[in-house]
């Protein structure tokens, strides 16, 4: 199976290009907000009191300002992503082998949501270790740069080119609403970087993805 070999600027040219487009503008515009509230409609006369008995079931959905159908979907808009859990990484070993050699994972695996890609990324960020070599996807030791750790994820099956430039694009724009005006490799090559901060980084992007039902 052939796949692309992508280096870290180049996946930041793809995630930014993709940032910068006007319709991923208009996803990531007003994510935080809630809906207006709907305008209330006159209230008619009132009807005479109905004779005392049992409750109706159904008479709490009046209180309601939006259908119960819209409060279910916006609850589980606000869900964060569930953490990975389908395979294990493959052991130190593993991380120090050449990402090709996992291409075989991804077989019969399905896309899936940037921030669960995200999430997979982060996995192994803690398990195999983060690194800040200039232009460098992984050491020697197999600890990865975040967009490193994208395309590990990548080949080890968790979600397609697409998904990854789309959460390099959640990890844009949660720089840029951290102050961070450059790529992610910059970001992570910066003095003074640690992995916590890596980490943390994508911590709070899968939380802004998953609020956007990303």
């Amino acid at each position: 199976m052939a796949t692309a070999v992508l280096t870290p600027d180049q996946l930041d040219g793809q995630a930014a290009r993709l940032h910068d487009t006007q319709a991923w503008q208009q996803i990531v515009t007003g994510w935080e907000h809630t809906a207006a509230e709907p305008t209330p409609a006159l209230a008619p006369a009132p009807a005479p009191a109905p004779a005392p008995g049992p409750a109706r079931v159904s008479d709490w959905r009046g209180m309601l300002s939006v259908p119960v159908d819209q409060l279910i979907d916006d609850t589980l808009r606000a869900l964060p992503a569930p953490p990975p859990h389908e395979r294990p990484l493959p052991g130190r070993l593993g991380a120090m082998l050449p990402d090709r050699v996992h291409l075989w994972r991804r077989v019969g695996q399905s896309d899936l949501r940037p921030s669960v890609h995200l999430g997979h990324a982060r996995q192994i960020l803690a398990a195999w270790g983060w690194q800040n070599t200039p232009y460098r996807l992984r050491n020697a030791r197999g600890a990865r740069c975040v967009c490193g750790a994208m395309i590990s994820a990548h080949r080890l099956g968790y979600g397609s080119l697409d998904t990854v430039d789309r959460a390099g694009a959640w990890l844009i724009t949660e720089l840029r609403a951290q102050g961070w005006p450059g790529l992610i490799g910059p970001w992570n090559r910066h003095p003074g970087r640690t992995a916590a901060d890596a980490l943390a980084l994508v911590d709070a992007t899968i939380r802004r993805a998953s609020l956007a039902g990303q």
